[in-house]
């Protein structure tokens, strides 16, 4: 696969991002990819090249990867603005959304404010809301999880703290009546509860689920080939 690895410039900043452009089939209409709170735009490249020759799109938020890391700029507005930066480098008109946990409140939000360039929506174990997080939320994730697992150089710690300090709290409807789908872990860590699937399906008219047995919130690590065998069907 002849990846892209492109900077889209915005205020400032430099947003990275993969691009599959120069194996992809253009008569497919292609797909942008949010990630997860402490991940970046290379944990995808294995995706991209499951769902060729279907162009995607995937980027690592600000203060991941090696997007730029400023000092403030954390709320949902910005991470939303992180997204419309990448779309307009990469000259995609119309495509689908994928998101996974803390990128969905910021892929729901993008997709709030540009409907008319949403194909359809896929929306993994994450309620359709931006959370606001507690200092106490900051301390545990950095000294429990990011330093032990060593992923500092995923999501820096000054960005975690920006979250925490900026973060506000919002529940997000989007009126779209495209296909959903919502991929659900069954076992225990799954971050999404069966008041938040209804909340999905009221606001969702051609919704559809998908739960995996084997999974918690995690489901690329627990049931891989089953999550992206779910995406590609639902694509197609």
């Amino acid at each position: 696969m002849n990846l892209l690895s492109k900077m889209a410039q915005h205020n400032g900043l430099n947003i990275h991002f993969l691009d599959s452009f120069n194996d992809a089939d253009p008569s497919l209409t292609p797909i942008v990819i949010c990630p997860g709170l402490s991940e970046t735009a290379g944990e995808y490249v294995d995706l991209l090249q499951f769902l060729l020759p279907r162009r995607g799109v995937v980027l690592s938020f600000r203060g991941r990867g090696k997007s730029d890391t400023p000092q403030e700029g954390y709320d949902l507005e910005h991470h939303v603005s992180d997204i419309e930066a990448i779309v307009k480098e990469a000259g995609v008109e119309y495509f689908h959304l994928f998101a996974y946990s803390r990128g969905v409140p910021y892929a729901l939000e993008y997709a709030n404010q540009h409907t008319p360039l949403i194909a359809s929506m896929i929306m993994q174990d994450y309620p359709p809301e931006h959370k606001a997080m507690s200092t106490e939320w900051a301390d545990d994730y950095i000294n429990n999880y990011l330093i032990p697992v060593g992923r500092e150089m995923n999501i820096r710690q000054e960005t975690v703290r920006g979250i925490q300090r900026e973060s506000t709290q919002k529940s997000i409807s989007v009126n779209f009546d495209r296909p959903v789908l919502v991929a659900k872990g069954l076992l225990k860590g799954s971050l999404l509860t069966d008041n938040d699937l209804e909340r999905y399906k009221k606001q969702f008219p051609h919704l559809h689920l998908h739960e995996f047995t084997k999974s918690g919130h995690d489901i690329r690590r627990t049931e891989k080939a089953a999550l992206y065998s779910a995406i590609n069907d639902f694509l197609s």
